[in-house]
């Protein structure tokens, strides 16, 4: 019975595939001007108000993850900032030219792309790779989270209509409508690249499938708040990026390592933005509510996942001030056997203390070499000594300066980020990228060259001011 499941769901996703090939065949030959119209078809048409509301709608009452407000604004916000970024990008025939090195780049599409969907982002990833896949040329099967394929389903099917109706074959954009595991390792195996946005499950399994692959790591965002930091600012910003979208989003914050000097008065600033301080007898109750299975396994608690702030503390067994957004609790140390120095997908800050710029750098490594490599972290300071020593001694792809960072890594207006929703995080992390995934990954890259000539230097041009000679 097992094998004939296995050949089962061989056929099923290979009757994807090639769909997928036939509609590859024909959008691997558009012009330019063609791929730029599909890409502002797609851009614009999902960004109309009525779409972002009925999606948000949609993926809220699906997944039960996050807050209609926030899933409107990611859309929104995410969507255009990609298009802004790539409009003028090209990515057919040669591209650009280095005439000193007798070398011209020629952009070519990669064919069949497999894309496995988080449920936190059910919506967001489809339209996001949706856009960089027809400005590609390429093709792409999504694999929707049990929990997130309807939504999923349906964003992909509005996108369909758009391809129809403006003369592109729409079996360049398709979903699955099964979903289990085999489904999607099948899917991983026949596609000619994976880009896996989920959980250490999926991604380990993106990485195992045998296809190339661009996987990205869990988020364990950590702030560090330095002695010259705005602390007000500071508080309004964790706030913010602690609270957006009830915490789904794996750049959201999870820990503070506060300056001991300043610490009480962040503390402070942090109530004033709705910031509860647990007592000391209520860490471990917290820290039940969220790891219900600790010590066994660090597993987090579903039902606490992108949940409003009172189903977190009726699950510890709390009571909260009213105007409560999110709760504080401070912890010592890292690792497995403090399993609140991991990610948390809640609203929950881990609060630690440190010395200095050093022990802000121990703490934030510490916490990453348990959860979180290579995603992100972020120093509050106007110290620009702290700030750079931060970012390079920390084990980490992005360091944000005085910026919130759930906002600001998958891009916004005031930071630099590239727009994306995948984050690599480097072989720290154990991913391949150490970038955000753009537009550039979703191609291969052809380099044509032709004869130039170079004098041979001789050894004292090349080692003479080297000292080695």
């Amino acid at each position: 019975m097992q094998a004939k499941n296995e050949i089962s769901y061989k056929e099923y996703i290979a009757a994807y595939v090639e769909r997928a090939r036939k509609a590859q065949a024909v959008i691997q030959h558009y012009s330019q001007e063609q791929v730029d119209k599909l890409a502002a078809v797609i851009a614009y048409h999902m960004t109309r108000p009525d779409t972002e509301a009925e999606l948000a709608r949609l993926a809220l009452e699906e997944t039960e993850l996050g807050d209609y407000d926030s899933k409107v604004a990611k859309v929104e916000k995410k969507v255009k900032g990609l298009y802004m970024e790539i409009k003028h990008e090209k990515t057919v025939g040669i591209v650009e030219e280095f005439p000193e090195r007798g070398m011209r780049r020629i952009k070519k599409p990669v064919g069949v792309i497999g894309s496995l969907i988080p449920s936190t982002q059910p919506e967001l990833i489809p339209i996001t790779t949706a856009i960089c896949v027809v400005k590609s040329r390429n093709a792409v099967i999504f694999a929707p989270h049990p929990r997130g394929k309807k939504t999923t389903f349906e964003t992909v099917e509005k996108m369909r209509t758009l391809l129809k109706v403006n003369g592109c074959p729409e079996d360049i954009l398709q979903c699955v409508d099964l979903v289990k595991v085999p489904v999607t390792n099948e899917l991983m195996k026949q596609s000619d690249l994976v880009i896996a946005t989920g959980g250490a499950g999926m991604v380990e399994a993106a990485y195992s499938s045998g296809t190339p692959a661009y996987g990205v790591g869990a988020g364990n965002a950590i702030m560090a708040i330095d002695d010259t930091a705005d602390l007000l600012d500071a508080a309004h910003k964790i706030m913010q990026s602690k609270t957006g979208d009830l915490a789904a989003g794996c750049s959201c914050d999870n820990a503070l390592v506060i300056f001991e000097r300043v610490y009480d008065e962040m503390i402070t600033a942090l109530k004033a933005e709705g910031g509860y301080l647990a007592k000391p007898e209520e860490h471990d109750k917290i820290q039940k509510a969220i790891f219900p299975e600790w010590p066994q396994n660090h597993n987090l608690n579903r039902d606490i996942v992108a949940k409003p702030i009172d189903v977190i503390a009726r699950l510890a067994g709390i009571s909260l001030p009213e105007g409560t957004k999110f709760i504080m609790v401070e912890e010592t140390g890292s690792g497995a056997d403090y399993p609140l120095s991991g990610e948390k997908l809640c609203m929950v800050l881990t609060i630690y203390k440190c010395k200095d710029i050093e022990g802000a750098i121990a703490r934030t490594n510490a916490n990453h070499a348990y959860s979180g490599a290579g995603h992100s972290c972020g120093i509050y300071s106007k110290n620009e000594d702290n700030i750079v020593k931060y970012a390079m001694e920390t084990h980490t792809c992005r360091v944000n300066n005085n910026l919130p960072n759930s906002v600001v890594n998958t891009g916004d207006w005031n930071a630099g980020h590239p727009f994306s929703p995948s984050l690599g995080c480097g072989t720290f992390g154990g991913n391949i990228a150490s970038e955000n995934i753009q537009l550039k990954h979703y191609m291969n890259d052809t380099w044509l060259a032709t004869e130039i000539h170079r004098a041979v230097p001789t050894d004292e041009e090349l080692f003479g001011d080297t000292g080695v000679m």
